[in-house]
């Protein structure tokens, strides 16, 4: 037995050596499309600065429908009663294609950028059902936004699953309203704020992952 125990682990040692065999957990997301973790860099641009932000695929010409975490494994947090994001499953993503030194041309230029990067209700409609699943958001979908954690017009990507979430309406929303929360505004006055060169692009994203119902306040901003 102990021979046959060696051999079998001799064997899984040179299957991950030779051909770096691995495996996902059932229900969960993997790592990025490609099946390879996407890298993470630190939203201050400096080593052992602020928290890592993941970096996504970013725009594509054809999205597909993104792989969700397992239903009731996400669970929503509050702070004065509004809604928040689960950290681990919602942790944020950017775009590769949106940096500082670009941001004139990209998020800030005359015209718009989101619309061209949007994926299509194709596909995040489907993710929002899944994603309401994963949350255990049994709400009217209609009064919940699938929201962008790092919003578009910030540089968030356009469809990494760890950069959206089902958002639920704010509270006292009237059901039946359809989406409007206090979320919207806060991107804005970022958005703003950034194509200004009041903040940088790197402190208004670590500030929305932070907590949005804090990040105008963090970057003394109003």
């Amino acid at each position: 037995m102990r021979s046959t125990s060696r051999a079998g682990g001799l064997a899984l040692l040179a299957c991950l050596f030779l051909t770096g065999c691995s495996s996902v957990p059932l229900g969960r997301p993997e790592a990025s499309p490609s099946g390879v973790a996407a890298p993470a860099v630190s939203a201050s641009g400096a080593a052992g600065g602020a928290r890592s932000i993941a970096v996504g695929a970013g725009p594509q010409k054809h999205y597909t429908v993104q792989q969700q975490h397992a239903a009731g494994s996400c669970h929503y947090r509050y702070e004065k009663g509004e809604p928040l994001e689960d950290p681990k499953c919602t942790p944020g993503a950017i775009s590769p294609a949106v940096t500082q030194a670009n941001v004139k041309s990209t998020i800030c230029r005359k015209g718009g950028y989101t619309s061209g990067v949007r994926p299509s209700a194709y596909a995040t409609g489907k993710e929002k059902r899944l994603n309401a699943a994963s949350y255990g958001y049994t709400g009217s979908m209609g009064d919940a936004e699938y929201d962008h954690l790092i919003s578009l017009q910030l540089g968030g990507d356009p469809n990494d699953y760890r950069n959206l979430w089902v958002e639920p309406a704010d509270p006292g929303h009237k059901k039946g309203a359809g989406v409007n929360n206090k979320k919207d505004p806060v991107e804005t006055k970022l958005h703003t704020a950034v194509c200004a060169g009041e903040v940088t692009l790197a402190q208004a994203q670590q500030a929305i992952v932070t907590d949005w119902t804090t990040a105008l306040t963090t970057l003394g901003l109003h």
